[in-house]
């Protein structure tokens, strides 16, 4: 498209083209490391395609010459104009070898978004579309997340147009309600690092440029591409035209998305059904397992208390053995100085035996000890005068009495008293 003045015609053609646009590198994320204003970025930048045949593409010519006078100007200037930019193109061709393009560094996306911004609202003032107000990426990442239309303006500060396409098109108030209303806004200038590698992506041919970005098939897809001077009415066509022609496939992703939503949900909650029922069965066995463990617990302790019982019988017996074969003989009945004893036992049974009169009291017990029937712990009393026998080792009686000394006549009755339950 020619870029010098000529008459006001205006030529246009709205056409589906196809177009060999290279997709945008990965390297145009990569640089970035600056956060979203918004959201973080992914982890992986999004590419958008540009070799998608069915672009539709949109351009406005510079009008023609009119009349001999416009012809004259055209023809004069001509020369003059074909030499100055072909001097230009040399030596910008030259420059790159001698000093590389500044722009090809980016260092802070974000800020050359918000300067192009500030310098946009000090020229042209605030009413405007919205500036999404982070890097060309992050907006992508946005437009894919909603699942709304991306209109990127790349601005042509050299370029003749660029100033009344910003002042009378784009701050329209119908334009601006438009794009507001029905899409994202990115926009940057050329000569800032961001917008000229954004440039370098899309490859645009003349200015004015603008270019509706959308996720198509899966994909972030340049779907229209409108370039030249175009007024404000013929801008909100087209770019309803573009968004009506393209809407079905933001409706179909749109179901696509929610389908996959209430099937990830549906997973969701079968997971959540799987793991309740999970941990209610490992609830059920670990309850099982203490019920286990406590019976076991329960049965070791009966089993202990059992060999606790048995070894305690085991080494009462042993004592009873003891102490029957450390008693003294039984005097003869005839022994003048023998007791004859009639013990009555707990469980209303008799048993007779003699003892000596200078035999200790003890002696009477060990002997009531000994036998099988008598209790673990007993006393001995007598019933005239009713006493209880110091019969073991006391305070009051550190040495237990004989049985003289006990006050026994030569026949007695002695009550034998349990005290193995006290």
């Amino acid at each position: 498209m020619s870029s010098y003045p000529g008459t006001t015609q205006l030529e246009h053609r709205g056409t589906l083209t196809g177009h060999s646009w290279a997709a945008v590198q990965d390297r145009l994320n990569e640089q970035e490391g600056v956060p979203s204003v918004f959201n973080p970025p992914p982890s992986r930048p999004l590419q958008v395609n540009t070799a998608d045949h069915r672009i539709y593409s949109y351009v406005v010519s510079r009008p023609q010459p009119r009349g001999l006078l416009g012809w004259g100007y055209y023809l004069i200037m001509l020369p003059f104009r074909f030499t100055y930019y072909t001097i230009l193109d040399i030596f910008r061709f030259a420059l790159r070898f001698i000093r590389p393009d500044p722009r090809s560094r980016v260092t802070d996306p974000v800020g050359d978004i918000v300067s192009f911004m500030h310098i946009f609202e000090e020229k042209y003032g605030r009413t405007h579309p919205v500036f999404y107000q982070g890097t060309y990426s992050q907006a992508l990442n946005d437009a894919k997340r909603e699942l709304r239309f991306l209109l990127v303006y790349l601005h042509g500060d050299d370029h003749q147009d660029s100033d009344d396409f910003c002042r009378n098109t784009l701050c329209s108030p119908d334009v601006v309600s438009l794009i507001n209303n029905r899409m994202l806004f990115w926009a940057c200038s050329t000569n800032k690092p961001e917008g000229y590698r954004v440039s370098q992506a899309l490859r645009e041919n003349t200015y004015p440029f603008l270019a509706m970005i959308m996720l198509k098939d899966r994909r972030m897809t340049v779907v229209g591409r409108l370039e030249g001077l175009i007024q404000p009415d013929d801008l909100i066509n087209q770019l309803t035209f573009i968004m009506d022609a393209n809407q079905t496939y933001l409706v179909s992703e749109r179901l696509e998305r929610e389908e996959r939503n209430q099937t990830q949900v549906l997973r969701q909650q079968q997971d959540e059904a799987y793991l309740a029922s999970l941990r209610a069965d490992q609830e059920k066995e670990r309850k099982k397992q203490e019920e286990r463990e406590r019976k076991r617990q329960k049965e070791e302790e009966v089993q202990q208390q059992k060999m606790a019982e048995e070894r305690r019988r085991r080494n009462l017996q042993e004592e009873k053995e003891r102490k029957s074969e450390c008693l003294p003989p039984e005097p003869p009945p005839d022994d003048p100085e023998s007791v004859k004893i009639i013990f009555k036992l707990p469980n209303d049974s008799r048993v007779e035996r003699r003892f000596h009169f200078t035999q200790s009291l003890t002696v009477i017990h060990d002997f009531l000890f000994s036998l099988k029937e008598s209790p673990e712990k007993f006393q001995i009393e007598a019933n005239f005068p009713r006493r209880v026998l110091p019969c073991l080792p006391s305070e009051e009686w550190p040495n237990p009495p004989t049985l003289q000394e006990a006050g026994l006549s030569h026949t007695e009755v002695l009550f034998v008293q349990d005290l193995t339950d006290d």
